[in-house]
């Protein structure tokens, strides 16, 4: 995988790894100190597994950590955001599972970028 399949986002970058009717799986890399904005979505749930480094999971007003191996399943409509509070990087494994995989997909509540749209 060169780096031209990667997308670069302002909290890391992300590879797709395969793309099928009803699933997408991406490897992110979330870089020390950053973290995704809090958004939902209507169409898709993912799963989430660590393949390296912690990662700091919030859904919806919960707060915790995951290291190496464990796992967490965002269903659908539920506020989620992923950090790395670490000063190592958190790469995630995620399969997304549901009918649409596009940006109109995702409700930001709050985000460090300014992508809230508000």
């Amino acid at each position: 995988m060169g780096d031209s399949d990667r997308t670069d986002r302002p909290w890391g970058s992300f590879f797709i790894l395969d793309e099928t009717n009803g699933t997408k799986v991406k490897r992110l890399l979330v870089n020390p100190g950053q973290r995704l904005s809090l958004q939902s979505h209507k169409h898709r749930d993912e799963h989430w597994v660590v393949v390296r480094g912690i990662a700091t999971v919030t859904l919806d007003d919960q707060i915790r950590e995951c290291g190496y191996g464990e796992h967490v399943f965002v269903k659908r409509g539920t506020r989620h955001r992923i950090a790395c509070t670490s000063s190592e990087p958190v790469e995630i494994i995620e399969v997304q599972t549901g009918d649409s995989f596009e940006e109109e997909d995702i409700t930001r509540y709050s985000d460090d970028y300014g992508r809230t749209g508000a």
